[in-house]
């Protein structure tokens, strides 16, 4: 069986061992998100775009009641059945078995299967690794079952796994990235109303390079959801003055310095991150649309201070990294991506000078360290894709 995926990229050589005539294949990326960190949750803006690195998955029909889950990558699988789905204690088969549950509950029956899943989008990384996994099978379950939900359904569907079985209570911008994304283009996301529009990322002479620190602490996941509630927590505030204020994407900073300042010093910089961050991400976007890259640059360093002093979602060895690209007069823009604690760098450098500076950062970051850095050049493309 020939079958080919994201711009001709033929299936990994891996999964045709497990494909047979009736097999349904589903690729969906992970992603970058250019400027709008830890604002989806609020009800703001994003600036995600899929990026040249997938999860895929080959479904195969059964004629029984049972499931039968395989992961290449770690080499295990999982068997279950449709009547004994639950969530697992940390376990890979969760971003599977939840997708499974969200159909269920939405009342679509789903039979027996097999499904197999391979990555190449790398793990702990803040490339939404999960999110491309959850979005690949929604986009192979949704074919299998024939329930011909629309995009932004599978969206959610995915989202709701993250939240009820892998249990990060992630906001919609990894999913909604993965199925959305379009080649050369960025996704300007209103996470309320979920509305988006394209962005055109033209770089003209600019490389988008990933820096990974090769570290993930454990604080990730909990220090996630603790900041959704420090989050909350001020927006009750503030609504106790202000009654008509729904999230922070409602709130000034003027709101904040009258309700939050005075009763706690850490939620107050909590959120005021979070208001900073949404109007950088509105002229980031100016900027972009005037192909002002230079002045985009700069607000990509605004977003890493704020996230490392404000939000406190860095670390030294983010940091570093980032202080180490300031160094540089060919990286215009620098910060770190993703939930934090760890995972990559986002760094816009001069296309010509590219391999030459992530050579320096690399050989200056792992002597100051002693990590390994990986170095990933991305490109943008396509979002979901299916193939029967």
């Amino acid at each position: 069986m020939q079958k080919t995926l994201h711009q001709g990229q033929p299936i990994p050589s891996a999964l045709l061992p497990f494909m047979h005539p009736e097999s349904i294949v589903a690729s969906s990326p992970g992603r970058i998100n250019l400027i709008g960190e830890h604002t989806d949750y609020n009800d703001g803006f994003v600036l995600p775009a899929a990026i040249n690195k997938c999860a895929y998955i080959v479904l195969t029909p059964r004629h029984d009641d049972h499931i039968l889950l395989r992961a290449v990558n770690k080499n295990e699988q999982y068997e279950t059945t449709i009547h004994t789905i639950h969530p697992l204690k940390n376990h890979w088969a969760n971003y599977l078995l939840g997708v499974v549950a969200a159909f269920q509950k939405r009342q679509i029956s789903v039979k027996g299967f097999e499904a197999t899943m391979i990555s190449d989008v790398p793990m702990g990384a803040g490339l939404s690794s999960s999110a491309a996994i959850e979005c690949a099978m929604a986009g192979a379950l949704n074919t299998y079952c024939k329930s011909n939900l629309p995009p932004i359904q599978m969206v959610q569907i995915a989202q709701q796994a993250e939240h009820t079985y892998a249990g990060v209570l992630c906001g919609i911008m990894d999913q909604y990235a993965s199925v959305f994304g379009k080649k050369n283009h960025a996704i300007r996301l209103d996470c309320r109303s979920l509305e988006h529009a394209y962005q055109p990322l033209d770089l003209q002479g600019y490389q988008i390079i990933l820096f990974d620190t090769s570290i993930k602490h454990n604080l990730a996941s909990s220090e996630y959801n603790t900041r959704r509630s420090q989050c909350q927590q001020g927006v009750e505030w503030v609504k106790e003055k202000y009654p008509q204020v729904v999230n922070l994407r409602d709130v000034t900073k003027k709101m904040l310095d009258e309700c939050v300042l005075q009763r706690d010093a850490m939620i107050y910089d909590r959120c005021k991150y979070v208001v900073q961050e949404n109007e950088r991400l509105l002229m980031a976007c100016d900027f972009l649309q005037q192909k002002d890259f230079v002045n985009f640059g700069k607000k990509m360093f605004e977003t890493h201070e704020g996230l490392s002093q404000l939000y406190a979602v860095s670390c030294k060895e983010l940091d570093a990294l980032v202080l180490e690209a300031k160094k540089h007069p060919a990286v215009i823009g620098a910060r770190m991506m993703g939930g934090g604690f760890g995972g990559c760098t986002i760094n816009l450098i001069q296309q010509e000078q590219a391999k030459e500076v992530s050579e320096q950062i690399k050989k200056a970051y792992e002597a100051n360290t002693q990590l390994h850095l990986k170095v990933y050049e991305v490109s943008i493309e396509n979002g979901l894709q299916i193939f029967e």
